[in-house]
């Protein structure tokens, strides 16, 4: 099976399908499947917009309402996951999973789902340790805090994801594993971004509840985006029990723009006989309705249950029995019904509504699953309790009304030290903006260095087509050291016109260390409209610039 990977797609689907297009006609291939790490910004018109987190100059339509409308459909089956810049109100609509537009499916805050028998995971947002103990309270309209806390992870969804047991062949996040970069060349990856070293060597960076998640699904593959860089790694797991140990082969590719390596198609095994379609999975489903009890819709911090002594239940993985059930709750169809249906007027150019307001509603998808499974649709239940949830949100604290010793509590320490208490609105001097982390891009102007970089035509630029990963080189899980693992430089070239243009054409592709056998093409001058070069440094706009001279904030790079 051919699958396409795309790293931060902000909206771009047109080019992005474009790009498909011309690399299936290229190599004579079919892609089976697009997968985006986030970052994929569905958003449906003006309202959707003041929903993201992002500045007000980088508001803009981009082209996913086109799908939503109808207009067009998507040409390759597409799956992603939520990123830090979304429109979190429709997201919200749908937190077991939906469609977002005809052939385009969102895996929800967390999900687990089959395709033609191969199992796919992912969890959306990135990890921040002030919010992660938090329920998902948030409402439109959003106040600058919700804005942002609205996609950051919570620890319920990944203790719904450690109660996995089976094999999961793809899983995706947004923000990466923290201590990956171990496992393929560190040294690469800090030449292309220097301002990770600190974090990189404090081994600071990255998502310690990805990390947790990647210890225990060892996925045959994980997929990532956020920090804009092409970066491939092999972790070898320790063997559990007398099973034979796991490999874990994980790249992280970067956003859609001209020379940039956003994309790869990648080869995974088919499973003869399994169904042709999208199915629900039955695990993840169990598991869902076991710990639906456990979900909360306030900002007081909360712990899952541990076998601690303080809790009754603690093992929330599914029985076979209860798996049964599921099956016997969806009348025996796996099949995902293809049943999208749009929930709010898609944006017309035409009749621009600048005034629009954000919109609140409940999704029919939701509110049938919900209803075949008994579970609850914590977006509905925000709604309906808009004014306790607003009361909440402006105290400092409280208790639950819930048994706390069946169902977690909040008197517990968060499981990562470096959490702070889940309750803290205090301004961060250290936390870069996303007013700096978008402004980073715009000074990120292409330089000419020596024999690093050549003049190319349009028609010369290349794109990394499908991923060859070598098998690991050793029989344990290799040590916290860079350079395991070099990748073979990508062959295959771009359109000159069909992609983006003549003056968008292409990515960068391979590994610019040995120039005659792949050279990188970086963003020019055509598309910055300067000629000059600024050195290969980055010139980084901080709120204090002596601090961030080495550190990246883990949203830096949206």
């Amino acid at each position: 099976m051919k699958i396409a990977v795309e790293g931060c797609c902000h909206g771009e689907l047109d080019k992005i399908y474009e790009t498909i297009e011309y690399l299936e006609q290229k190599e004579g291939v079919k892609v089976d499947l697009l997968l985006c790490c986030g970052d994929f910004q569905a958003v449906r018109n003006e309202g959707d917009l003041k929903c993201m987190a992002v500045p007000a100059k980088y508001r803009t339509m981009q082209t996913f309402y086109k799908y939503y409308s109808g207009e067009k459909k998507a040409p390759v089956f597409t799956i992603f996951i939520g990123g830090n810049h979304e429109a979190s109100n429709h997201l919200q609509e749908l937190p077991y999973g939906g469609w977002v537009a005809p052939n385009i499916y969102y895996l929800g805050y967390a999900g687990v789902i089959r395709y033609k028998g191969i199992r796919i995971g992912g969890l959306s947002g990135i990890f921040k340790s002030h919010d992660y103990r938090k329920g998902h309270h948030e409402f439109p309209p959003y106040n600058p805090e919700t804005l942002r806390s609205a996609y950051h992870i919570r620890n319920i969804e990944v203790f719904k994801l450690k109660q996995i047991q089976m094999p999961i062949d793809i899983f995706m996040s947004h923000d990466w594993p923290r201590g990956i970069y171990y496992y393929g060349s560190t040294k690469e990856l800090l030449r292309k971004k220097k301002f990770l070293r600190q974090e990189v060597e404090s081994n600071s960076l990255g998502s310690p509840a990805a990390e947790e998640l990647l210890a225990h699904l060892q996925p045959n593959y994980w997929f990532s985006a956020h920090l804009h860089v092409k970066f491939a790694a092999i972790m070898q797991h320790p063997p559990k029990g007398k099973s034979a140990p796991r490999v874990t082969k994980f790249l992280s590719l970067d956003k859609c723009l001209p020379h940039r390596e956003f994309l790869q198609i990648v080869d995974i095994p088919e499973r003869p006989g399994s169904s042709e379609g999208l199915e629900y999975d039955p695990e993840w489903l169990a598991i869902l309705k076991a710990t639906n009890t456990l979900q909360r819709t306030t900002p007081h911090p909360w712990n899952p249950p541990e076998n601690n002594g303080l809790h009754e239940r603690w093992d929330f993985s599914a029985s076979e029995a209860a798996m049964m059930q599921v099956v016997e709750d969806l009348s025996g169809e796996l099949g995902i019904p293809d049943n999208f249906s749009p929930t709010v007027q898609s944006y017309n150019p035409n009749k621009p509504h600048r005034q629009a307001t954000p919109s609140y509603n409940t999704n029919p998808q939701t509110t049938e699953l919900c209803a075949k499974l008994g579970l609850t649709d914590i977006y509905a239940q925000v709604g309906r309790g808009e004014d306790e949830v607003a009361r909440v949100q402006g105290s400092t604290g409280g208790e639950d009304d819930e048994d706390e010793d069946s169902l977690g509590s909040t008197d517990e320490p968060s499981e990562y030290p470096t959490d702070t208490s889940g309750l803290s609105g205090s301004f961060n001097p250290d936390e870069i903006t996303i007013e700096d982390e978008w402004e980073e891009e715009e000074e990120l102007k292409a330089e000419v260095k020596g024999d690093e970089l050549f003049d190319a035509k349009a028609g010369e630029i290349h794109t990394p087509s499908r991923m060859v990963l070598p098998e690991p080189k050793c029989s344990v899980s290799p040590p916290p050291v860079p350079d395991l693992m070099n990748l073979p430089p990508p062959s295959h070239s771009t359109p000159a016109h069909a992609q983006f243009g003549a003056d968008r054409a292409g990515q960068g592709s391979g590994d610019d260390e040995d120039v005659t056998a792949a050279r990188i093409l970086k963003r020019t001058s055509i598309e910055s409209g300067d000629a000059g070069s600024r050195g290969p440094t980055p010139r980084i706009k901080r709120r204090n610039q002596v601090i961030y001279t080495a550190a990246e904030d883990d949203e830096c790079e949206g």
